[in-house]
């Protein structure tokens, strides 16, 4: 491997045309990628809000599910004195 960096390294000082082409290729290429790498991260801290929001409303519904179950397996009767009782009426 170190045979073919040689070769390499040595082919790009006998062509100074293409070593400069060379850093600008990989100037742009850097460029792009930081740009990438911006976006990707204000994504993600976008995608994490989300799933954060997304986590308290989930348990907000579990709740009132867990309100439905009981109202269904107890009984209108049951629940509607329930929601007197804790509303005060």
């Amino acid at each position: 491997m170190s045979a073919v960096l040689d070769m390499a390294l040595s082919q790009q000082d006998e062509h100074p045309l293409k070593d400069n082409a060379m850093s600008v290729m990989i100037s742009a290429t850097e460029a792009k990628l930081q740009t990438h790498e911006a976006i990707c991260a204000e994504r993600y801290q976008s995608l994490s809000d989300s799933l954060s929001k997304g986590d308290k409303r989930m348990t907000k519904i579990e709740y009132l599910l867990y309100a439905v179950i009981a109202a269904v397996l107890l009984g209108p009767g049951v629940a509607a004195e329930f929601i007197k009782k804790l509303f005060g009426l």
